[in-house]
């Protein structure tokens, strides 16, 4: 039977979840609801770039992303700074949904899947 890791849990769910090589992350949300698109995404990135160096990877080896935006008039916002995160690397491959988030301050959420 393969090992299946799991980082930061809790009663609901875990953060990280590490199985055969692959890199799962629950969906990452900014730490300031307080702040525009491009400072919540930029908050959502280093939670990704955190989470994934706990499992022993980094944004190089990302394989898809699901982003969960509320307001599409953000898009092009976001977009930029998505591109300014994954700029030196192949980008992986991605879904834009406009969602309403659980937290209604709450700008984007992005879900990971990442090569360990």
């Amino acid at each position: 039977m393969t090992t299946i890791e799991k980082f930061d849990s809790g009663e609901v769910l875990s953060e990280v979840a590490v199985h055969n090589g692959v890199v799962y992350l629950a969906g990452q949300v900014p730490d300031d609801d307080s702040l525009d698109i491009v400072g919540q995404s930029r908050q959502v990135f280093a939670n990704i770039d955190k989470a994934l160096a706990q499992a022993g990877t980094d944004k190089h080896r990302l394989l898809s992303a699901q982003v969960f935006i509320k307001d599409l008039a953000d898009f092009e916002g976001f977009n930029q700074e998505w591109k300014n995160w994954v700029a030196g690397t192949t980008p992986p491959v991605r879904a834009t949904i406009q969602a309403n988030l659980v937290n209604p301050n709450w700008l984007v959420e992005i879900m990971v899947i990442a090569a360990k």
